[in-house]
């Protein structure tokens, strides 16, 4: 059953949201060559914690870390590590924290140092993905209608759309109903309503849509080799116009 908000919750939701883009907005300032995944999270768990919320992912299914960090042909699910970033990798960081009862959760991929022009061109592609498809999440529209701004953008572009991980709705969970992938038809899926609060996270590979999962039941893979990107929003839908509660603002 997909839960309706009311727009008192969904501010409430927006005080989870806002901190989460107040941390994607610090660590930005600390990406470049030399620093791990390892430094971010910890820097992450401080961060959340010292708000007075929760880093919602340790202990979630066995998981032990504040973030997920995925570096070039990791899609996402990737441990934090102690590795160091290198000049040219993109990493993306995935946040999710618990205020107050509500959950916010936000991913974003990072140019380490200086990237090629194909890393900038599949970073920018996935990031107008998810702004074209918030666009089309309002009242009336149906899921078919945000999944298809996304794989029409990315395809264009040459790039795939990843099928195999989903979005989802989000509230006092992470994982709440509805469940879709980020590839479909104009006017087919579920009709979008006022007080739904889903997350829009296309994940954009440079090659093939195909993924594996790596031995330790976590770390999603291009099946190919290739780069992959991610940016992610929680958004409400309101009456009026899509409510981005992760939004970075200035």
């Amino acid at each position: 059953m997909i839960i309706i908000k009311t727009m008192d919750e969904i501010q409430q939701m927006k005080a989870a949201g806002q901190i989460v883009a107040a941390c994607h907005k610090e660590i930005a300032n600390m990406i470049k060559p030399g620093v791990t995944t390892l430094e971010i999270n910890n820097y992450v768990e401080k961060f959340i914690a010292n708000r007075g919320a929760e880093p919602y992912t340790i202990g979630y299914n066995g998981y032990e870390y504040a973030t997920c960090a995925a570096v070039n042909d990791v899609i996402a699910h990737g441990f934090p590590s102690g590795t160091p970033l290198k000049n040219g990798d993109i990493v993306t960081i995935d946040i999710v924290a618990k205020y107050n009862g509500w959950v916010g959760d936000s991913t974003w991929s990072y140019a380490v140092g200086e990237v090629s022009a194909q890393a900038r061109k599949l970073m920018n592609v996935t990031k107008e993905c998810l702004y074209l498809a918030i666009r089309q999440a309002v009242v009336g529209n149906r899921i078919g209608d945000v999944t298809h701004a996304i794989q029409s953008h990315a395809e264009s572009h040459g790039f795939s759309v990843v099928r195999d991980l989903m979005a989802h709705g989000v509230g006092r969970d992470l994982h709440v109903e509805p469940s879709y992938a980020h590839v479909g038809s104009p006017g087919k899926g579920f009709r979008l309503k006022a007080g739904m609060v889903i997350t829009i996270e296309p994940m954009i590979n440079e090659g093939t849509y195909r993924m594996t999962v790596d031995p330790d039941g976590w770390t999603a893979r291009t099946a190919d080799g290739k780069w992959s990107t991610q940016y992610e929003h929680t958004v409400a839908i309101t009456e009026d116009e899509p409510v981005i509660l992760t939004e970075q603002y200035n």
